[in-house]
């Protein structure tokens, strides 16, 4: 079982829909969308879910009011203004530090689990994907990462498939790292833009760092050729293998409104056309 993960420096590269191209294209595989805080594979593939299962990661404060004395304590005490005047704890603003609960002469404050997302083990046309749901403001994204893989892994390896393919989150922070470790391949996909090249330059850091095998396909690459040759300068200079290079094109955007892959939308598209050389050539490189 071989785990593909498609990162980029910065959102708005494509990443998503490259994803689910490759996904109508692979055989024996299972998707994961582990861009929890903003998930949007879904909108393409529109599963039907049949798992779901709460996900709690940290500590939230609560007050029973019937222990607590009034003494104002735990509102001095506060620095994250979390505790009204009333005695009411907003859980959007706690931290879960614990300060209120070590501190309340009554014994009225009390830790309890936070629920700070939903997973969801869903069945689309292309076959099993498993994807989560960040609550608003909610932290620990990593860790929730890390759950949408392990649930991958069990459904790939249940069904004795080949591939997970693995849509990351953008940039370079806790939820890519968790998105990209133990990983195979990276692709990582990237613009002809200024922007796009140093955003790069950032992931293929973060693959080099942990190891991970990295590729680079460039989407609208025909917005700006001079930059598209810069950035595979750039790649020839760090031996990173460029897979592709796909054009901006019309049925791109057509196939996002219909809710559809663009391979399944336009195959005879010059980007349905690219995408199949691309997959082929990271499976040779697998």
């Amino acid at each position: 079982m071989k785990q593909i993960v498609v990162l980029s420096g910065k959102g708005g590269t494509g990443k998503t829909v490259v994803t689910s191209a490759l996904a109508s294209l692979a055989e024996n595989k299972v998707m994961a969308d582990c861009d929890v805080d903003a998930a949007n594979l879904y909108l393409l593939l529109r599963p039907e879910t049949i798992k779901r299962e709460d996900f709690y990661a940290g500590r939230i404060a609560e007050i029973d009011r019937e222990k607590c004395v009034r003494c104002g304590r735990c509102i001095d005490a506060c620095r994250f203004d979390a505790i009204s005047g009333d005695f009411v704890i907003d859980p959007v603003a706690c931290e879960g530090c614990g300060l209120c609960h070590r501190i309340c002469p009554a014994g009225a404050v009390k830790l309890k689990e936070n629920l700070c997302g939903e997973l969801f083990v869903s069945q689309t046309r292309f076959g099993t994907m498993v994807h989560a749901r960040l609550g608003v403001a909610e932290e620990n994204s990593g860790k929730l990462v890390t759950l949408v893989r392990e649930r991958a892994s069990e459904a790939a390896l249940a069904g004795k498939l080949d591939y997970i393919i693995i849509d990351g989150p953008p940039g370079i922070a806790c939820p890519a790292i968790a998105s990209i470790t133990g990983a195979d391949l990276a692709l990582i996909v990237t613009e002809p833009t200024i922007s796009g090249r140093h955003d790069l330059e950032r992931v293929l850091d973060l693959a080099g760092h942990f190891g991970v095998r990295a590729a680079v396909c460039v989407n609208k690459f025909d917005i700006n050729l001079e930059n598209c040759a810069e950035i595979e300068k750039l790649c020839s200079r760090r031996n990173i293998d460029v897979v592709g290079r796909l054009p901006y094109e019309k049925a791109v955007l057509d196939s996002v409104v219909n809710c559809q892959t663009v391979v399944e939308r336009s195959p005879g598209s010059a980007f349905s056309k690219e995408t199949g050389k691309i997959w082929n050539t990271l499976k040779k490189m697998l």
